[in-house]
């Protein structure tokens, strides 16, 4: 009978990254669980390695989701009580209930709290550390009044962007969906200003065209490990996504020294991903930092760079050597087949917006999308666990062009 090194609790898992993150756990050793929005289908319910549990979505009560995963927490802790337990979050919502949870024993939290879950939340609170380390950072400001964005625009160049500035928006105590809005001209932010309705908090930047880049790694006490690097080949929607393709690169040597401090500066512990753009003139521009597991974690693994398994041990033993003597590669190639499809349709609907004016054609999509290298790798795929990639393919396809209500 096999006897794991410790329960793993993961969530939410309609999380992109959700499948990978389990395989990595289950190779290393650890019995892996799930949490997963009530009345929500993903990929990982049809995995033979996990077993996923339902509690209230978060879009829907804040307070009831939290009630129900401590619920859980206490429940697969008496389950087992002389194993060790670890809470690993998956996306920004599960970040937000993982650092209010009261974890009691056995429970060990592998992810940000405090000050550090406020940091990886706070998109404004990002932009400061980021241009403090030496990034370059796209002209910003906090707008609370519709008043606030025309003042800023006005004293900018269009475009700009314009999006929430906290990763989980709450009014009046609830959670808050709120659109990202890229604008070209006055009527675009006219039209977008009335659609927010100054409901929450806006971070408005200069909008800058160029390649999405990103710099992983893993911080311990001793510093960063396992540093890698990729880049996007392709978006699922060119007018900004996460990427369909991406492509592994080395993490230059100025990069990984600003990633370096703004790590250090901060104090972060575990897994990260600082996301950048490139612009077409080779600037390199800082966008965001994520304190948990990231949608391209299939290429990563496709590296052997087991990421979540180090993010456990180091949460189990924070003198682990976990990710110690590891590095990223380059040239692995990995493509996500549903998003690949999901390119097309969104490369043949055309932009909405006139900021972007070098959009793909549609022939040309379909070459690139139809270009496939023998050594290429493909996001959630596992012999032993197929059904998880076929379910993830419609999946993708159904919750974009059907819409789906969560």
């Amino acid at each position: 009978m096999f006897e794991p090194r410790a329960v793993v609790l993961i969530g939410f898992g309609e999380a992109l990254a959700a499948p990978e993150v389990a395989w990595s756990l289950v190779d290393a050793g650890f019995r892996v669980v799930a949490f997963a929005r009530r009345g929500r289908s993903s990929a990982l319910r049809h995995s033979r390695h996990v077993t996923c549990y339902e509690i209230c979505p978060p879009d829907l009560d804040l307070q009831a989701s939290l009630s129900e995963l401590s619920a859980l927490l206490a429940s697969l802790g008496r389950e087992a009580p002389d194993l060790p337990h670890v809470l690993l979050p998956l996306d920004d919502k599960a970040v937000w209930l993982a650092s209010r949870v009261q974890l009691q024993a056995p429970w060990l939290l592998a992810g940000p709290s405090g000050a550090h879950a406020e940091l990886a939340l706070n998109k404004c609170l990002q932009v400061q550390a980021a241009r403090d380390a030496g990034f370059l950072v796209p002209n910003s400001v906090v707008a609370r009044t519709s008043g606030e964005v025309f003042r800023f625009v006005d004293a900018s160049v269009y475009p700009v962007i314009l999006k929430p500035s906290e990763c989980v928006p709450l009014r009046h105590g609830r959670l808050h969906e709120c659109k990202k809005w890229t604008c070209a001209n006055r009527d675009e932010l006219e039209q977008a200003v009335a659609k927010w309705g100054e409901t929450v908090p806006l971070l408005v930047q200069s909008f800058i065209a160029g390649t999405g880049e990103g710099i992983f790694g893993l911080a311990a006490p001793d510093g960063v490990r396992a540093w890698s690097g990729h880049r996007r080949v392709r978006m699922m929607n060119p007018q900004g996504s996460g990427s369909s393709a991406c492509i592994s690169q080395t993490v230059d040597k100025d990069l990984r020294e600003k990633a370096d401090r703004l790590i250090r500066q901060i104090g972060w512990q575990g897994l990260f991903m600082i996301e950048l753009l490139r612009d077409d003139a080779g600037k390199v521009w800082f966008v965001e930092l994520n304190g948990r597991p990231w949608g391209s974690m299939a290429l990563c693994r496709r590296q052997g760079l087991e990421y979540p398994a180090w993010q456990a041990d180091l949460a189990l033993d924070q003198n682990s050597p976990a990710g110690r003597c590891a590095e990223g590669v380059s040239d692995v190639l990995c493509r996500h087949a549903g998003r690949e499809f999901m390119h097309l349709l969104f490369v043949l609907r055309g932009p909405r917006s006139k900021a972007f004016s070098g959009w793909p054609s549609f022939w040309r999509a379909l070459a690139d999308v139809g270009r496939v290298r023998a050594k290429d790798m493909v996001y959630n795929w596992r012999r032993d666990d197929a059904s998880v990639f076929v379910s993830d393919f419609w999946y993708t396809i159904k919750d974009n062009v059907f819409k789906s209500k969560h």
